[in-house]
């Protein structure tokens, strides 16, 4: 809907990111402890029906922290979840909600959405958030999960974020 004026609108700065990572973190914890709690359900499920055994240990989560192979699972399935958090919004809109309310936007330089993939490759290059310090180092506001995924964060105009928010797009 936007695609031809996303191209005009300035690159976010260090600051303005810092502040949307800062409101997205708190998300990110929560959708954290939801994939923890659900990690952990799913584990006790396959404990209590026989599926895995509990080898000496005391109890499940003793089972789950004390064997690599568990433990190494359920930390994938939660960095699984949590990176699919930014990669599910990123790619649906472009606005985590952090990002909503600094008006910033992800996108392509020609406007359009990143697929999925790109997404999820913007993720693994974020680097947890490390990846936004080239920023500092750098004339051209962009972060090194920019430049590998060929994306940018845009500042937004008012009437731009809330026309989004008013249609979904």
């Amino acid at each position: 809907m936007f695609n031809s004026d996303h191209a005009n609108f300035p690159r976010a700065s260090f600051f303005r990111r810092l502040g949307a990572m800062m409101y997205d973190s708190v998300l990110a914890v929560a959708v954290f402890m939801f994939a923890g709690a659900l990690g952990f359900g799913i584990f006790f499920g396959l404990h209590s029906s026989g599926l895995i055994a509990m080898n000496g240990h005391e109890d499940v989560s003793d089972l789950l922290n004390n064997t690599p192979i568990y433990h190494g699972l359920y930390q994938l399935w939660i960095a699984i979840c949590v990176g699919g958090f930014y990669a599910l919004f990123w790619s649906k809109g472009g606005q985590t909600l952090g990002m909503r309310a600094w008006r910033l936007k992800v996108q392509h330089p020609n406007g359009q959405n990143l697929s999925f993939i790109t997404a999820c490759a913007r993720v693994v290059w974020s680097l947890l958030g490390i990846g936004n310090l080239w920023i500092l180092i750098n004339d051209d506001k962009l972060a090194l999960q920019d430049m590998m995924t060929r994306s940018e964060v845009v500042v937004l105009s008012v009437e731009a974020n809330q026309m989004r928010n008013w249609h979904g797009a």
